[in-house]
């Protein structure tokens, strides 16, 4: 079968991160209910629909990115986001995040993160306000037997420690805490990363620069009483997911092994002086996307040193 017949180009490396994300997308369902994975259905069949409209046009096969892009932000979303908001989301998030780049390979932008701030910014309650988070059920069999949950949560975890309350680090650990639907049990977060770096789908060399970075920024703050400690900082929020599975995206990282350290420092500094000195607690999706700015001219400034070097010798 001709390359312009396929509907589907298969692609290892995005089957490996969605294992690798797929203890996340089950503990969703545990914590929050059957509702999370109609969430996921949702924005997977508009997320495919608006990449198969795009490259059918093009007489080009989808890419099994888009099903990355499409988990990846399902699991960004808080649990009881209306379904139309999260198509719309998604559907936002492609088009303006990569397809209006050329599609897969050319977006500057990691599409999953255009999207979650386009809803951030034009619906702020429903992403954040206080009817957005639940309160999960960790006693078995919790979600698995019900839909949704009805119990509200008053504050997710980092909004708590940002205004001097306490989050026990078993909580963060374990996931016993509200969130996004991915980014409560930090240990399947951790899990997963290591999973990817394993299996060569994520780059070692970012993942290690922004928990540097971050761990670096954190404790300074920290020390200096502007911050809460740096353990919880790492589990609190979606930074583990951002860390491991949204940095590493290979099309809108750098792509050199310097510029790679450079631009996960980047992001893991980036993501703590926005959590501190902003109104946005979620700091690590900003300094991804900033990051993503930042990649080309990292890349293009090294390469210009070493010519530069090379010509002098």
């Amino acid at each position: 079968m001709a390359e312009g017949k396929k509907i589907i180009q298969k692609q290892k490396p995005m089957r490996t991160v969605l294992t690798g994300l797929t203890p996340a997308v089950a503990a969703s369902v545990y914590y929050f209910g059957w509702r999370s994975l109609v969430l996921l259905f949702v924005v997977t069949f508009f997320g495919f629909l608006t990449e198969y409209i795009f490259d059918r046009f093009y007489n080009k096969p989808v890419t099994e990115a888009v099903f990355v892009t499409c988990v990846l932000f399902a699991l960004s979303l808080p649990p009881t986001l209306p379904y139309w908001m999260a198509a719309l989301g998604i559907i936002f998030g492609l088009v303006f995040g990569k397809l209006a780049f050329g599609g897969f390979g050319r977006n500057v932008f990691n599409p999953a993160l255009v999207g979650r701030i386009f809803l951030y910014i034009n619906f702020g309650n429903a992403m954040t306000g206080k009817g957005a988070w639940l309160d999960p059920d960790g006693t078995f069999p919790a979600g698995l037997v019900r839909f949704t949950l009805d119990s509200i949560s008053e504050a997710t975890p980092l909004r708590a420690l940002a205004s001097g309350g306490s989050v026990a680090v078993k909580d963060l650990f374990l996931g016993n805490t509200g969130g996004c639907l991915g980014d409560t049990a930090a240990f399947l977060l951790i899990m997963g990363g290591i999973y990817i770096l394993w299996k060569k789908a994520a780059n070692y060399r970012i993942v290690t620069g922004v928990l540097l970075g971050f761990l670096a920024m954190n404790g300074s703050l920290w020390l200096a009483g502007l911050t809460f400690d740096p353990l919880r900082g790492l589990l609190a929020g979606g930074f583990l997911l951002g860390a491991f599975f949204m940095a590493t995206d290979p099309v809108s990282a750098a792509q050199t092994n310097r510029g790679r350290w450079i631009y996960g420092i980047l992001i893991g500094v980036l993501s703590v002086l926005i959590r501190v000195f902003s109104n946005w607690p979620e700091g690590i999706m900003f300094a991804i996307l900033l990051g993503n700015m930042f990649a080309p001219i990292i890349d293009y400034a090294l390469s210009a040193r070493k010519r530069k070097g090379e010509g002098h010798a």
